[in-house]
């Protein structure tokens, strides 16, 4: 009867939890099958080894025990919890290491339950091929001693090793990497640029995301870099949250604080319509966006909603071009209209355009052939983990955009472009690992 009750226990927690994700973070309950299958994964290593762990010392065999699933209770804690205190009301700072230790922890469990199922299919292999005679089987098991480790404990040791490194690794990401703040440089040439607009600096920076700092002062630091490169004009290309605007409290001054000949102007990203939690009414989350919209009123940042701004010279005109969010991908928004938006822009020199989404230039801006002669976007983050050198440049962001980081010329040889920042902020895992957080110089010059 025990056996009844417990075997029906566990499809019945599976249940709730999906119900639970489903009311307190929606646009995320899609994910749920995938965090089932790593729990599930979890009790699988679990399983392989809980008989080395029970003859450690009892104090180590606690402590191993403890560290082991305190993933899973901090994945819980975050399910249930957010269901009864909305994860938009949490403490900015607890939620970004909460989330970011469970994806540590799980992605390190990854590989070893990899090896472990290697180990598990040789295993299977030599008892099913394998079949011998008695005594064949005695020289087989002697041999394999004599050489010291089989093949499967091989597998586990590489697993155990490799997770061991990726841990080490995903830790120094979130503590150091995270604000390891890297200033990329580009020049970039046009026909039609009055020659009163020659050299003009442009900073971009995109995906903020203030929900995920723990701290203001790699904020601030980040600030005064950019203050530094002493910039004509500052263009924000979305993502100034996570969830919610409550997010921004605390930062005001530091962002304040950044200064440009020519303003800051801003757009908004897919995050920022507060379109990843649950709202008690359709009212509250209007509010939520009027208070967001406050905000860039407070800080002295001007916001583009499908609209722009002439910066005039005494031989010409710049027009910066503003879009609300507009992605490709069925799960963001479009709500950027691009013919509302260049209304006034015929005569300007040169056009530039700020979207969130890169895949906006890729289906709309480049095919409907807009004039437009730079776009910029960010929300990439060029996964936020990818390798860089002169001579290799890949991220898994590659697989799910054709435009991912840094700057790319249509294929047509229209002298379009297209720059996709890496992001200064995080989302989800709350660090960086070989795509260190971009603020990004571009300088406009008369070819």
């Amino acid at each position: 009867m025990k056996f009844k009750y417990s075997y029906l226990l566990l499809p019945i927690l599976l249940i709730a939890g999906y119900f639970l994700l489903l009311y307190s973070m929606p646009k995320y309950a899609w994910q749920y099958v995938f965090m089932v299958m790593l729990v599930l994964a979890d009790f699988y290593l679990w399983s392989s080894v809980k008989k080395q762990v029970f003859n450690y010392r009892i104090w180590l065999r606690i402590l191993t025990i403890s560290v082991y699933w305190f993933p899973l209770l901090l994945l819980i804690i975050l399910i249930v919890g957010s269901a009864i205190v909305p994860v938009k009301s949490w403490n900015d700072a607890l939620r970004t290491y909460m989330v970011g230790t469970i994806l540590i922890f799980y992605t390190a469990k990854l590989l070893p339950i990899t090896f472990l199922i290697l180990a598990d299919i040789v295993r299977v292999i030599q008892k099913l091929f394998l079949i011998v005679k008695k005594d064949e089987r005695k020289q087989i098991v002697k041999k394999t001693k004599d050489e010291g480790i089989t093949r499967s404990r091989f597998l586990q040791y590489t697993g155990f090793v490799t997770g061991g490194l990726v841990l080490g690794t995903m830790f120094t990401g979130m503590l150091k990497w995270a604000y390891e703040f890297k200033i990329l440089r580009e020049k970039l040439f046009f026909l039609n640029l009055p020659k009163d607009f020659n050299g003009y600096k442009i900073v971009q920076i995109s995906d903020l995301h203030l929900g995920s700092w723990a701290s203001k002062k790699p904020l601030q630091r980040a600030v005064d870099l950019i203050n530094d490169l002493d910039p004509d004009i500052i263009l924000f290309t979305g993502d100034i949250v996570n969830y919610a605007t409550n997010e921004v409290i605390g930062f005001e001054d530091i962002l304040s604080g950044l200064k440009a000949k020519d303003g800051v102007f801003a757009v908004l990203g897919n995050h920022d319509y507060g379109n990843y939690v649950s709202w008690p009414s359709e009212a509250a989350k209007r509010e939520n966006m009027k208070q967001l919209l406050g905000f860039f009123d407070d800080i002295g940042w001007k916001l583009l909603n499908n609209e722009n701004e002439l910066i005039n010279s005494t031989y010409g005109q710049l027009a910066i071009i503003g879009v609300e969010n507009w992605g490709a991908n069925p799960r963001f928004p479009k709500y950027g209209d691009l013919d509302k938006a260049i209304i006034g822009t015929e005569n300007a020199d040169v056009k530039i355009l700020m979207t969130h989404d890169p895949s906006h230039w890729d289906k709309v801006v480049i095919p409907e052939n807009y004039n437009i002669d730079l776009s910029l976007s960010g929300h990439t983050h060029g996964f936020q983990f990818g390798i860089e050198t002169k001579e290799i440049k890949w991220s898994p962001a590659k697989l799910m955009y054709k435009h991912w980081a840094g700057l790319y010329e249509d294929e047509n040889k229209s002298g379009k472009y297209l720059y996709v920042n890496r992001g200064l902020g995080s989302i989800g895992y709350p660090g960086r690992i070989g795509m260190l957080p971009e603020i990004t110089l571009i300088e406009l010059y008369n070819s």
